[in-house]
């Protein structure tokens, strides 16, 4: 909130207050380079993805990326704008996207929500990173090792031949 004298906010004065600037690269839209697609991480949470994202799974994401149909995207949800969610863009319609969950029974999709508009379609999802399952004995075989391994990063990859067969 903003003080009561002008300039201030929660009673420190504006010249005194720290301001912590976010990196180029870490911008989301304006600034930057034309042409550069910053990159980020971010973390899955909840099962509307699965099998292809699981809970805990980190993402790769580059803002800004042209999305196809049967991409993975991060996008703002159209009722809770502070809300990011990840779906699938199924196909391009007059007004957005229409999206969808891979998990058909987890619901939160354009079937919940209607087409969702192209400015709150924020990035395209790169690669999956799974982090290692934890074990209550601390100890995993070689196998288990070796599989998480093979498994551990994967691009993701657009499923747009196997949604047009729907």
């Amino acid at each position: 909130m903003y003080g009561a004298e002008r300039g201030t906010r929660d009673g420190v004065p504006e010249k005194d207050r720290e301001v912590a600037e976010m990196p180029e690269w870490g911008r989301v839209s304006g600034g930057g380079r034309a042409g550069r697609r910053p990159l980020r991480v971010v973390e899955v949470t909840g099962p509307s993805m699965v099998p292809t994202l699981y809970h805990g799974d980190l993402l790769l994401v580059q803002y800004g990326a042209p999305v196809r149909p049967g991409d993975v995207v991060i996008l703002r949800h159209p009722f809770q704008q502070d809300l990011l969610v990840v779906k699938r863009a199924v196909e391009r319609r007059p007004g957005g996207w229409w999206v969808r969950g891979d998990n058909t029974f987890a619901g939160g999709d354009s079937t919940d929500y209607g087409v969702v508009p192209e400015e709150l379609v924020l990035a395209r999802v790169r690669a999956r990173y799974r982090p290692p399952a934890r074990t209550t004995k601390g100890q995993r075989s070689v196998t288990e090792l070796l599989g998480w391994a093979v498994s551990a990063v994967r691009p993701v990859r657009s499923a747009s031949a196997r949604l047009r067969a729907r």
